[in-house]
């Protein structure tokens, strides 16, 4: 076997078991977790190992909604051997043709590849919800004050973080009553995480797309994922292409304002999010490039923030973060 100075000691007899045992390993980029991936290629063709090293990273929760995405006709990878206890699983390879890949060199595609984006969760969204956790105000507030401890902290900002507590307890109040038991909500769908799989991948309702980085998989708000993949972190999204979108999926839907409302509360609370996130992974972690990112999240945050049903977090922002610094982060993210 040849293997990667970076390929765990323990991986050699996993794959051996396996049966993967004569293959060459090609490390892959990571993203912005403690997980690893390599492809494998053998003369029975190529797998994915992903490297989930305890106590930092768990696979169950990534098999356990493999499974439920698999036993509904979604395409996430199937599995192909798991050794949890060691944080090894080896999967299915979907390829290299990337959602994001693909549309950065054929831009003419965007809108039929987004429509089906949607569909997929319009689909998702009339299955039973799966064997996941709610989607509770406990953990909205805790991934709203990731921005206060990360990027306030960062810039010398003393805040009201209770003001910013009981701002976000108003504005999501009607988020948990509208979502009641939830539906799955993947929580991390976007360009990046979505492979364009081609008509041949048979046996699958669910456009041929597939699904990866769900292990993080909860039950809440339909719009959640929506905004995922139209207010997208890594990838611009024209205006005009995500108004589309959100009208494909309202479509027949008997409460569309209420639905809007929620996509803008839900957009404010997950970007506010992300920019404590990528401030995060810059100081903690040192991996400075999430800083570039910024930029467009915040961007997106002043623009769900301009609705009145942001109005609570509107006036926060207006009293605790500078004007100046508002400003500069949509151009720098510095």
């Amino acid at each position: 076997m040849t293997t990667s100075p970076i390929l765990p000691p323990h991986a050699r007899d996993f794959l051996n078991k396996a049966g993967w045992g004569d293959v060459a390993i090609e490390p892959l980029a990571g993203d912005a977790s403690f997980r690893r991936y390599f492809r494998v290629r053998g003369t029975g063709g190529s797998a994915m190992l992903m490297d989930a090293p305890p106590p930092n990273e768990d696979p169950r929760p990534f098999l356990s909604a493999a499974n439920y995405l698999l036993d509904h006709g979604f395409r996430a990878p199937r599995i192909l051997a798991e050794d949890a206890g060691q944080g090894l699983v080896l999967l299915e390879d979907f390829g290299e043709r990337r959602m994001r890949d693909h549309l950065d060199a054929t831009a003419h595609e965007e809108e039929p590849i987004y429509r089906d984006a949607v569909s997929v969760l319009s689909r998702l969204h009339r299955v039973p919800a799966g064997p996941f956790r709610l989607y509770d105000m406990n953990e909205y507030l805790r991934e709203a004050k990731l921005f206060t401890e990360w990027f306030c902290v960062a810039h010398g900002l003393a805040v009201d973080d209770d003001g910013w507590e009981a701002a976000w307890r108003e504005v999501m109040a009607p988020v948990l009553d509208a979502q009641g038991q939830g539906v799955t909500v993947l929580r991390d769908y976007h360009a990046e995480n979505i492979m364009l799989l081609g008509s041949e991948d048979e046996g699958f309702e669910a456009y041929c797309q597939g699904l990866l980085d769900f292990q993080d998989a909860l039950n809440g708000h339909p719009a959640y994922d929506l905004v995922s993949l139209l207010q997208d972190a890594r990838r611009d999204v024209d205006p005009g292409l995500e108004a589309a979108m959100l009208d494909h999926y309202l479509a027949g839907h008997d409460q569309p304002d209420a639905f809007r409302a929620d996509y803008a509360r839900l957009g404010a609370q997950r970007n506010a999010k992300i920019v404590g996130i990528f401030v995060r992974l810059s100081r903690r972690d040192g991996k400075d490039r999430y800083l570039d990112l910024i930029p467009r999240v915040w961007n997106l945050l002043e623009r769900d923030l301009a609705h009145p049903a942001l109005a609570p977090v509107a006036r926060w922002m207006e009293a605790n973060i500078p004007g100046e610094i508002r400003a500069a982060q949509g151009k720098t993210g510095q």
